[in-house]
């Protein structure tokens, strides 16, 4: 058989037939005086093998393992551990699953600010009225991106923190209050009188849980640089007041 027919024949393309000969899966067939491989029914029954095998899930690498003579794992033992990882797989769907019918399911639907966490999604939906403020709408976006990028643990301390201060009496009156206050700042300038006010009453809205070491206040770090870059001069200013603020209280 020609390379084209012995493609056909299995039902791969030739494009695969070449690169299993370029890892060493299969071996490569002597050449006709024409220059042509010859293959022929051992080189189907193994490429028949090679298709199945990928066809369940297993990585060439693992593939190589499986046909080699005497080294690497026999069959069965890839493939219950290809069982194993294909029921860790179906675990992590159904919960995948699951977060999503909840998220669709909540009340307010999914937030502008794209699929978060339930707790996180029901904490916006309580808080809906504040994205009016253009401060308030990136606080919402600056928490959405902790709460993907932190680790699962601090994610977890950071939504309950968040959720126990807004939870508190009056809490969203103050939150209210410290946005107006920064969204005032937009066109005035770092040495505004209203820079103090501001980063005062934000600072009286930042749950201790949020920042529970001094350290972790930088002004220097990157992220928080990023962030100000965001802002008007003046609301950046008054951040950088606020972590002071949190700091000097946290010592």
């Amino acid at each position: 058989m020609r390379i084209g027919e012995l493609a056909v024949t299995v039902g791969v393309t030739t494009r695969a037939v070449r690169h299993y000969h370029h890892l060493g899966l299969l071996p490569e067939p002597e050449r006709r005086a024409n220059g042509y491989r010859e293959y022929g029914l051992r080189h189907a029954v193994v490429l028949a093998r090679i298709r199945r095998l990928t066809e369940l899930g297993l990585g060439l690498a693992e593939v190589r393992d499986v046909l080699a003579d005497d080294a690497g794992k026999d069959l069965v033992e890839v493939l219950t551990e290809l069982d194993e990882d294909l029921a860790r797989q179906e675990e992590a769907l159904r919960e995948r699953r699951a977060r999503l019918r909840t998220l669709l399911d909540a009340e307010g639907g999914v937030p502008a600010e794209g699929p978060v966490s339930p707790e996180l999604a029901t904490l916006f939906a309580g808080t809906a009225h504040l994205s009016d403020s253009p401060m308030a709408a990136k606080d919402r976006e600056i928490i959405a991106f902790l709460e993907t990028a932190m680790p699962a643990e601090d994610r977890e301390q950071m939504v309950s923190s968040v959720g126990e201060a807004l939870g508190s009496p009056g809490a969203v009156a103050r939150a209210e209050e410290a946005y107006a206050l920064l969204d005032a700042l937009a066109d005035a300038v770092p040495g505004d009188p209203r820079v103090e006010e501001a980063a005062v009453a934000l600072a009286g809205c930042i749950p201790p849980g949020l920042f529970p070491e001094a350290g972790e206040l930088d002004p220097d770090d990157g992220f928080l640089r990023a962030f100000y870059d965001d802002l008007a001069p003046a609301q950046a200013e008054a951040v950088r007041r606020t972590l002071h603020i949190l700091a000097e209280e946290r010592r």
